[in-house]
């Protein structure tokens, strides 16, 4: 009888080769790429799901450091997605033409 190795079932995700030497990053550096990510990320979400009234921007938390929670609905895919920002974060996000179009007044409270 062939005696086989062994390989778990199923299907697994490799680290994206860009990201792969991260962890050998400073963790400043490291934390600037992903909020990069994550911002990048909405922008397209919110373009491409068209804002207006699917858009909710709140602030949370006042301090010791503002925090604020963007609620992004596409019923469409059946998905919400929800998302704390900070003060510094939400503003690099609206500085986008294409995303500040597309937020309505109304969608900030505060």
């Amino acid at each position: 009888m062939l005696a086989r190795a062994m390989t778990p079932r199923g299907a697994y995700k490799i680290a994206s080769r860009n990201r792969s030497f991260e962890a050998f990053l400073d963790p400043t550096l490291r934390s600037e790429r992903r909020v990069q990510r994550i911002l990048s990320s909405l922008r397209n979400e919110i373009v491409e799901g068209g804002g207006g009234d699917r858009l909710r921007i709140r602030r949370v938390l006042k301090d010791p450091r503002e925090i604020y929670r963007l609620e992004l609905d596409l019923p469409e895919l059946g998905y919400q997605r929800t998302t704390l920002l900070d003060r510094q974060a939400l503003e690099r996000l609206l500085e986008a033409e294409e995303v500040r179009a597309l937020v309505r007044p109304s969608a900030l409270h505060r």
